[in-house]
C-alpha cells in the first residue's frame, strides 16, 4: 500500500504549493545534472518533465480521488442507490467534504427508510378499517345481515377511525414540516385541564378524570390550542388503557422556572424498554390490543412534536405497582 505523503497537511492550498515547488526543484535540479554532464537540451528537458510529472502524480496521489469517487456516488444516488459512500482519509478540505458527502448520504438513506416505513404503516392503517367497512357492506348489499344499529354504529366508528388518522397525519405532516406556526400567550393551565377532562369524561363515562393544580392561579406561555391538543392525547392514550371504574388523574405544578403537566393512568404501564419508542410515529406496545382499540399509533407523536416546538421535553415513566405516568416539562 502506497502512502500519500501530503495525507497528514489539512490545506488543500498547502499540499498543492509543495506540489508545485517539489516539481520546479525536481526540473532545475534534472537540469544542473544534465549540464554537468553535457546532455542536450531537449534531453534534460523531457527527462526533467517526466521526472517532474511522476513526482507531481505520487505526491498528489488521493487529493483528487475522492472528488472521483463522489462523482460516481452522486450518479448512482440520483439514480436511487442510497447506499454507495466516499472513501477518504485525508484531513483537508476534500477529506473533510468527503465526509460531509457521506453524512448527508446518511441522512438521505435514514430518510428514504422513514418515508418507506410511513407508507408502509400508513397503509396498514388504512387498510384494516377500509377492509371492516367493506366486510361490513358486502354483508349488507348481500343480504347476509340487516344495516340494524348496532351494525351501523360499528361502520360509524370505523368511518370516524380513517378520519381521525387522516386528520392526525395532516397535523403530523405540518408539524414536521415546520407549517404550523406557534401562537403563543400566557394563559391559566386549570382552563386547560379542565377543558381536556371534561371532554374525556364525554367519551369515557366509566373512568374519573382528577385534575389537580398547585398553584390553582398557574401560568403557561405557549399555544393554547397546540397545548390543549398534547393534553387531549395523553389523556386519550391513557383512557384507552386504564381499567374501568379507575381515575385519570390531571396534574399541573411548578418547577423553577417550568411548569410540569402530567397524566396518570392505572393501565398496565409501558415496559421500560419501549419508553423511548412510543414518541414514534405508528409504534406500538401492543399490536393488537392498540389496533382494537382503535389507536393509530400518532398521537403521542404528535404530542412531542408540539412539546419540542415550545422548547420543552416530555417523557413516560412506570407507575407502582402500576399504570404509567406521561410528564410534559415546559418552559414557564
Amino acid at each position: 500500500m502506497i502512502v500519500n505523503p501530503l495525507q497528514r497537511i489539512r490545506s488543500i492550498k498547502v499540499k498543492l504549493s509543495i506540489v508545485i515547488v517539489a516539481a520546479v526543484v525536481v526540473t532545475l535540479a534534472v537540469n544542473e545534472i544534465g549540464l554537468a554532464l553535457n546532455f542536450r537540451a531537449g534531453f534534460r528537458a523531457g527527462v526533467a518533465a517526466i521526472i517532474a510529472l511522476g513526482m507531481v502524480q505520487l505526491m498528489s496521489r488521493g487529493m483528487t480521488s475522492p472528488l472521483r469517487s463522489m462523482e460516481r456516488a452522486a450518479t448512482a444516488m440520483a439514480s436511487g442507490d442510497l447506499t454507495k459512500r466516499v472513501s477518504a482519509s485525508s484531513s483537508d478540505e476534500v477529506g473533510r467534504l468527503a465526509a460531509a458527502f457521506n453524512h448527508m448520504a446518511d441522512e438521505l438513506a435514514a430518510e428514504d427508510q422513514r418515508r418507506r416505513e410511513l407508507i408502509a404503516n400508513v397503509s396498514h392503517e388504512l387498510r384494516t378499517p377500509i377492509s371492516a367497512l367493506r366486510a361490513t357492506l358486502e354483508n349488507v348489499v348481500d343480504g347476509v345481515v340487516a344495516p340494524e344499529p348496532a351494525l351501523l354504529r360499528t361502520m360509524l366508528a370505523q368511518t370516524e377511525r380513517l378520519q381521525r388518522l387522516v386528520t392526525q397525519l395532516l397535523d403530523l405532516s405540518r408539524l414536521e414540516s415546520g407549517g404550523t406556526p406557534l401562537h403563543t400567550l400566557p394563559f391559566p393551565v386549570v382552563d386547560l385541564l379542565d377543558a381536556v377532562a371534561d371532554e374525556a369524561s364525554l367519551h369515557s363515562p366509566d373512568l374519573l378524570f382528577d385534575v389537580n393544580i398547585d398553584p390553582n392561579d398557574l401560568v403557561v406561555d405557549g399555544d393554547p390550542e397546540r397545548l390543549h391538543q398534547v393534553v387531549a392525547n395523553l389523556v386519550e392514550n391513557a383512557a384507552r388503557f386504564a381499567p374501568d371504574d379507575t381515575a385519570v388523574v390531571l396534574t399541573a405544578r411548578r418547577a423553577g422556572a417550568h411548569v410540569v403537566l402530567e397524566v396518570t393512568d392505572e393501565g398496565p404501564g409501558i415496559p421500560e424498554a419501549a419508553r423511548a419508542r412510543v414518541f414514534e410515529r405508528f409504534y406500538r406496545t401492543d399490536e393488537a390490543r392498540s389496533a382494537d382499540d382503535g389507536g393509530s399509533g400518532l398521537g403521542l407523536a404528535i404530542a412531542r412534536w408540539i412539546v419540542e416546538l415550545h422548547g420543552g421535553t416530555i417523557r413516560a415513566e412506570q407507575v407502582q405497582p402500576h399504570g404509567c405516568r406521561m410528564i410534559v416539562n415546559l418552559p414557564a
